[in-house]
């Protein structure tokens, strides 16, 4: 019996993904390709590795056992890899990066655009995801690195993601910003507690940081607009719809004629964290190379470095 490991990694990607479809879109295949090498796979086996009786596809015992092996020959040419990376010291290859607007603007550009430079062999690509869909796509290799935002109150919450590793890349603090246009200003957040806010949604960063703020400071804040984005955010600011919380990285280039940085305490901050498949042997040199290149745009930009732990 011979085994062709390229139609393992097919059949691998078949259980990452829960089935054909999924295996198609990752190995970026058509579903006929996909079945094809199946169909191929199954007679060099001699036995099914797919149970079509049913409406999605499943692993039978003996394609769950092929997918297993297909694994750790991943994980095997994962480390050739490392190894000849660094034999030649040369970086070079596909490398896909999710994240958050704000973070793809003032961190992902600006860093890619240095790689460019220092490594014009690698092959980014971005796509603009976070939360469950992110950290979905990260488990079953549809992106390499997930660009994540903690509030101050939740960093810890990374560890528990298993089978990740969590690397910090800096510290971003928190913002009040409100309308220039009020007057007066207000001089603490307790001034700002009958007022209205354009909040972002409650299971985000920034939203847990404004619910954290008013229970801190004895307030219910009045959610007036829900935003996802932060330019949406600031433009309301600007228009003089209510106060915000926003990050530092998320206000620059915003306009100090429309939008005021009151003198209020900094209320916390967020972690700007990247998430990777955790490796028995360490990180590939492809995605620590993105790390490395977004921490020192971090620091250029002012945010907080954090200190290197090792962390799963």
């Amino acid at each position: 019996m011979e085994l062709d490991p390229r139609r393992l990694r097919v059949l691998r990607a078949v259980a990452l993904r829960g089935g054909m479809a999924g295996a198609a879109q990752l190995l970026h295949l058509t579903p006929s390709a996909i079945s094809q090498q199946l169909a191929q796979l199954e007679r060099e086996v001699g036995q099914p590795l797919i149970d079509r009786s049913r409406r999605t596809a499943s692993l039978t015992p003996a394609g769950e056992l092929l997918a297993v092996r297909a694994e750790r020959i991943e994980q095997e040419l994962a480390e050739a890899r490392r190894e000849l990376t660094e034999l030649s010291g040369r970086l070079s290859g596909p490398v896909t990066i999710a994240a958050f607007s704000s973070a793809v603007c003032n961190l992902v550009v600006p860093a890619l655009l240095e790689l460019s430079t220092t490594h014009p062999d690698l092959e980014p690509e971005v796509v603009e995801l976070e939360g469950v869909p992110a950290l979905s796509e990260l488990r079953t290799g549809g992106v390499d690195l997930v660009i994540a935002e903690y509030d101050a109150g939740g960093v810890e919450a990374v560890d528990a993601l298993s089978g990740l590793s969590a690397v910090p890349v800096a510290d971003d603090e928190y913002r009040v910003v409100t309308p220039s246009a009020w007057s007066p200003q207000p001089g603490s957040i307790k001034d700002l507690a009958a007022r209205p806010w354009v909040a972002s949604p409650p299971d985000t960063a920034s939203g847990r940081a404004l619910d954290r703020i008013a229970t801190q400071y004895g307030f219910t804040a009045r959610r007036a607009h829900t935003c996802l984005e932060f330019p949406t955010i600031l433009a309301l600011v600007a228009a003089g719809f209510g106060a915000a919380i926003a990050p530092k990285l998320a206000l620059t280039g915003a306009s100090p004629e429309a939008i005021a940085m009151p003198s209020v305490p900094v209320a916390g901050h967020r972690r700007i964290t990247v998430l990777r498949r955790h490796l028995p042997a360490g990180p590939e040199p492809l995605t620590q190379a993105v790390v490395e290149a977004l921490r020192a745009v971090a620091l250029d930009l002012g945010l907080t470095p954090v200190p290197r732990t090792r962390r799963r």
